[in-house]
Order: C-alpha cells, then sequence, then structure tokens
C-alpha cells in the first residue's frame, strides 16, 4: 500500500527547504563580498606569515596556482602580454658605471641618505611581476623610527625605455628649519612675560600714586597742625630723630621745614623755640663781641653764636643777612637760626649755626701745614664763597650782591672736606642794582684794622659806591692768601704761622699804625725767597700782589680770582682736580 504524504505536511516541507536554500544563498553571498573587500597587509615579518600559515593543521591542502599567486601579491598587474622595456642601471654610491638593464617592466632611479649625512644615488629596474610593489608602490619616508634603521631615503619609477634618465629625486633637508618654532616660542615667552610683568607694572603705578597723594596730604595735616599750634608741634620729639652728629639731619630737617623761602635758615616760628631746645656743651671761642659756643639739638653737634647786650645791632645785621633769599651756599656758612632768651636774668642773643670742629682757618693754620692739594682746595673754597655773596642773582625773589666787609682767617671755618665756608656777616652791606640801593646798616663796628683796605684806613672810600666795599673784600682776600702760603710746603720748608704785617705792626695795632704802614709806606706783607723756586707758590704770588694793589681800581674782581686759582691748580701736575669738591 503505497504511502500517501497529505497535501498539507508536504507542502510545510516545502517551504523549510526554501528557507534554508535561501539562508545558505544569503550566507555564500556574505562570504563572496567578504573575500572582495578584505585585502593582506604587508608586514616585516614574511617568513614568520608564511609559516605559520604551512604550520596550520587546519590548512584544506594547496590551492591553484594562480589563487596562490593573487593571495601573495594581491596588487600585480594580471595581465599575459606586459611590454618589456630597457633602463639605465648603475650600483650606489655614485653611479659612476652605468650598465644597461633590459626586459624589465618599470625602471627607477633613487637617493638614500645616511644618519650621517652621507648621500648615494642609484638606478634600476624591476623584472619580475611581484617585485613592482616592493620598488615603486613604496612612498619616501624617513626611517629614524624603526628599530636597527636610519635614514632617508627617495624612489622614483617610471614606465618606457630608458625613461630613469635624468637627475635623481631630491631628500628633504636633513635638518628641518627650526626658525619658525623658536619665532613661535619666542612670542610665547613674550606673551607670558607681558602676563607676569603687566599686573606687577599697573599695581606699582597704582601703588606710587598713591603714595604721593598720601605724602601729599600728610604734608598738608603737618601745614595745619603747624598754623594751629606751632610752638607744641615744633618743641615735641617727634619732629626731628637723632643720629650720628653731622649734618644730614639738620639737611633733612632744611629740606622738610615748611618755609616760604625766607632765606638759609628755618622759619620765624620755629627760631622762637631753639633756645628751649638747644643744650649748650661747651666753650669753644670768645671776642668782642660776645662768646660761641658748642651746643647739641635733636643729637647734632651746632655752634651757637651768643651776643652781648650791647652788640644787638651786629645780631640783629648778621640774621638779617643770613635771611636773605638764595644765600645758602656750600662755602658759607650754613644757618639754622635766631633766638633771644634770658639766662641768669640776662637777655641773651643767640645765633644758631652748622658747627665746625676743626675750627677757624685761624686755628688750623697755627697747629697744621698744607700740602699744594691742601692750599689750593681751601683757596679755592673762599674764592668761590666770595664769588656768590659779590654776584647779585636777578628774578621774582633774588638775590642782592653782597660785600662783607671783614674778611680775615678767623671769620673763615674750616670744613671736615678740607673747604673753607665765610662766616660773621656782622658788618656786610647788600646792593640791588635794579634800584642802585645800597644798605648799609646801622651797625656802628668797624672792621679788623690789620685786614683794613688803604682806601678804608685813609678814609677815602666812597661808602655810597657799592665796588669800593667788593674791592675791600678782594684786599683782605689776598692777605688770607698769603697766610696760607706762607704755611704750604715747598722743598720741605713751610714758615710758622704769622698775622699780616707781623713784622711792623704790634699784635693788637691801632687805626693809626695801619694807616702809617699801609697808606703812608704802602709796604705789604714779605714774599719768602722759596716762592720764587715754587710755580705754584710763584703764581699766587703774583696774584697777591694783583689783590692787595694800592689802587683799588687795579684789583682782580672776586670772579677773576677763581678763575685764576682754577689755571694755577690745574698747571700743578701734583694737584688733582677731581678731587677738588669746589663748585668751579
Amino acid at each position: 500500500m503505497p504511502l500517501v504524504i497529505p497535501v498539507k505536511n508536504e507542502n510545510k516541507w516545502t517551504m523549510a527547504t526554501l528557507k534554508v536554500v535561501n539562508c545558505l544563498f544569503i550566507i555564500l553571498a556574505t562570504n563572496l563580498a567578504a573575500g572582495e573587500l578584505q585585502r593582506p597587509e604587508l608586514t616585516e615579518d614574511t617568513d614568520d606569515d608564511y609559516d605559520s600559515i604551512n604550520n596550520n593543521p587546519k590548512d584544506p591542502g594547496k590551492p591553484p596556482p594562480d589563487l596562490l599567486s593573487r593571495q601573495h601579491n594581491p596588487n600585480a598587474i594580471h595581465q599575459p602580454n606586459l611590454k618589456r622595456h630597457s633602463c639605465h642601471s648603475c650600483e650606489p654610491p655614485d653611479c659612476s658605471k652605468p650598465t644597461v638593464c633590459r626586459n624589465a617592466l618599470q625602471c627607477w632611479k633613487s637617493r638614500v641618505r645616511e644618519t650621517t649625512g652621507e648621500e648615494s644615488v642609484s638606478k634600476g629596474c624591476t623584472t619580475d611581476q611581484e617585485q613592482v610593489p616592493f620598488y615603486c608602490r613604496t612612498p619616501s619616508v624617513t626611517v629614524q623610527h624603526k628599530r636597527q634603521a636610519s635614514g632617508q631615503f627617495q624612489i622614483d619609477c617610471c614606465i618606457g625605455d630608458f625613461c630613469n634618465d635624468g637627475d635623481f629625486p631630491e631628500l628633504p633637508p636633513m635638518y628641518p628649519d627650526t626658525s619658525t618654532e623658536y619665532t613661535e616660542s619666542l612670542v610665547y615667552g613674550l606673551k607670558i612675560f607681558a602676563a607676569i610683568l603687566g599686573p606687577l607694572v599697573v599695581v606699582g603705578t597704582f601703588g606710587v600714586v598713591a603714595l604721593h597723594f598720601m605724602r601729599r596730604y600728610h604734608r598738608n595735616r603737618l601745614c595745619n597742625d603747624i598754623r594751629a599750634d606751632p610752638d607744641t608741634y615744633y618743641a615735641s620729639d617727634d619732629l626731628l630723630r637723632a643720629t650720628a652728629a653731622g649734618d644730614s639731619t639738620l639737611r633733612e630737617y632744611f629740606e622738610q621745614s615748611m618755609t616760604s623761602g625766607s632765606g638759609s635758615g628755618l622759619p620765624l616760628l620755629i627760631q622762637r623755640t631753639l633756645a628751649k631746645q638747644i643744650s649748650l656743651v661747651e666753650c669753644i671761642g670768645k671776642g668782642r663781641y660776645g662768646e660761641v659756643w658748642r651746643g647739641v639739638w635733636h643729637g647734632e653737634n651746632i655752634a651757637v653764636k651768643i651776643f652781648f647786650s650791647r652788640d644787638e645791632a651786629s645780631w640783629s645785621r648778621e640774621t638779617e643777612i643770613y635771611s636773605t633769599i638764595l644765600l645758602r651756599h656750600e662755602n658759607i656758612l650754613g644757618y639754622i637760626g635766631s633766638d633771644m632768651t634770658s639766662r641768669n636774668s640776662c637777655t641773651q642773643l643767640w645765633l644758631i649755626t652748622h658747627y665746625h670742629a676743626l675750627g677757624s682757618l685761624y686755628d688750623y693754620l697755627n697747629y697744621t701745614s698744607l700740602s699744594h692739594q691742601q692750599l689750593m682746595k681751601l683757596c679755592l673754597s673762599v674764592a668761590n664763597g666770595l664769588v656768590h655773596l659779590h654776584t647779585e642773582i636777578f628774578g621774582t625773589q633774588g638775590k642782592p650782591a653782597i660785600a662783607h666787609r671783614d674778611i680775615k682767617s678767623k671769620n673763615l671755618l674750616v670744613k671736615t672736606n678740607g673747604t673753607c665756608c665765610i662766616a660773621d656777616f656782622g658788618l656786610a652791606v647788600t646792593h640791588f642794582q635794579s634800584t642802585d640801593q645800597l644798605d648799609v646798616g646801622s651797625n656802628p663796628r668797624v672792621g679788623t684794622k690789620r685786614y683794613m683796605s688803604p682806601e678804608v684806613l685813609d678814609e677815602t672810600i666812597r661808602v655810597d659806591h657799592f665796588d669800593s666795599f667788593r674791592r675791600a673784600d678782594v684786599y683782605a682776600l689776598g692777605l688770607v692768601l698769603w697766610e696760607m702760603c706762607r704755611r704750604t710746603v715747598s722743598n720741605g720748608i713751610a714758615e710758622d704761622y704769622k698775622p699780616p704785617f707781623f713784622d711792623v705792626v704790634p699784635s693788637d695795632p691801632s687805626f693809626e699804625d695801619m694807616r702809617k704802614v699801609v697808606c703812608v709806606d704802602q709796604q705789604r706783607p714779605n714774599l719768602p725767597n722759596r716762592w720764587t723756586s715754587d710755580p705754584l707758590l710763584s703764581g699766587m704770588s703774583k696774584l697777591m700782589k694783583e689783590c692787595w694793589h694800592q689802587n683799588e681800581n687795579v684789583r682782580l674782581p672776586a670772579l677773576r680770582i677763581k678763575k685764576t686759582l682754577l689755571k694755577l691748580a690745574s698747571s700743578d701736575a701734583v694737584i688733582k682736580m677731581e678731587d677738588m669738591e669746589v663748585c668751579v
């Protein structure tokens, strides 16, 4: 009995078979597509890969020959009848022995550079189909990153007879240009520097501006305090800090004092309290006008000149002269202030100035001999100070011309730097050229008789003519120059100190004694013979004679004396002009 399958079941088997066939077809198509897209990769270890393929236990067997060729060289050109060419061929490094390579598929030429910089060139051909990708499809590279390899190479391939003729390919520079990188790094560094420095500059600028305004505010507050209660303010201990003895603290005090430019001293409000702040230490000098004491003021040594009450005119005149605008000068005694006080039921008139421990030029010459350098330093400083006195300064607040009228070695003080400054202005006269006003003052005192000029002694001086007083100062300066030259060492010799005319008048000469010697006999201090053998002292002798000439109109002005001294100093090889601390 035949087997009868129901139709319904038969349709089910048929549909299942179709589905299986469809699935197999899809899988086959997918594998074919994947095989067309897949490409084998070239690696350095080709032999190892070949061994691993042969040793694979799942190897199904040897494939057909053309399939194996396609697997080993998928990029090969599969054309049975390729045209063959002839190419140039030569060996590296210089390709000096060219030959011809025949039956070639492609020609090539190359250039190789070693890491040492040496280059080699070569030409050749490719005859094997499988070698074409290795020669002609390999880009030029730098293989410094590969292990056991270094250098650069470039291969150019071509197709045609002797197509590899001509120049060899060029390689890029061995050392790349780093200028751009350097420029970029420099710009970057500058940006970083600006980013750091810029805020600092801005903050510093704001700080300076703030300090300026704070200082301004502080000064304004000090001014208000001074106006409110000057006596209490200046008597306080916070005004000036005590330091080592010298002029530094006083100088700072002068610069910070709220003066309106009334003169070389302190404002009058400060002067009223000076006597209360000064402690007298020792008496350092006495004279017909009074006494000179060394005092201490806020830790500084100062000189206090105490006038007798009967000599108030000299104190008043000297205070007035010191208060002259623009009088302050390095060769004029520094003025601090004046005060009136009462000590032991006696009224005292104080004149406070800078203190100079070496004393007057008179004292200095008594115990010190001078070298050429010291002589010129002293002489130049005295002449420099006298030029400043005699010169009128024009302006809205100018300085009048001033004649001292009592120039002598006791009124010249020696500073520690070896220069002099002029002191004692009790007899000074002032003159304004614009108004031709001559202010002689009301002081009945007369100058030192030993240093009086001939026109003063015979009373022929024109008291209404200011130049007469200036020429009298020049006469006295000539005598002071003689005193200093006498104490100057020349050829190992220096005379003892003696005042002018010591050999013709007594120690305290009268007016008549001096008039007879100077005016009648026309005598002048004796010039030692040894001076003629010394060029400097010989020049100083001529200068003195022009200063103390009998005719006042012949005498040199102070500025000419200063220039002559500078000329004498510069002509002396021993004197070092750079060490002369004198304004020239």
